[in-house]
């Protein structure tokens, strides 16, 4: 188990604090791995500081998705994007 920090924009942050987002987009620039433990530390982009807040969450799913590697073709993902949905 590791203990990863990252930055966390308010826009994302505030969802998470409450409960209404369960999950996160991450560039996959850290090997972030099922049963680490996420410190989703709130960036103010504006003062380009951290406000003080974090949110500390273990991580129960992980995986790496590269765009050559998706099942739709890839200028439709350039065209449309890709949405995040959170399932209960």
């Amino acid at each position: 188990m590791a203990l990863i920090r990252k930055k966390c924009v308010p826009e994302f942050f505030e969802p998470t604090l409450s409960g209404e987002k369960k999950f996160d987009l991450r560039l996959n620039d850290v090997d972030i791995k099922e049963g680490d433990v996420l410190i989703q530390e709130e960036w103010d982009p504006v003062k380009q500081a951290y406000t003080g807040r974090s949110i500390t969450r273990k991580v129960t799913y992980a995986r790496v998705f590269r765009i050559d590697q998706l099942s739709w073709p890839e200028e439709d993902v350039r065209k449309y994007g890709l949405r995040v949905v959170s399932l209960e």
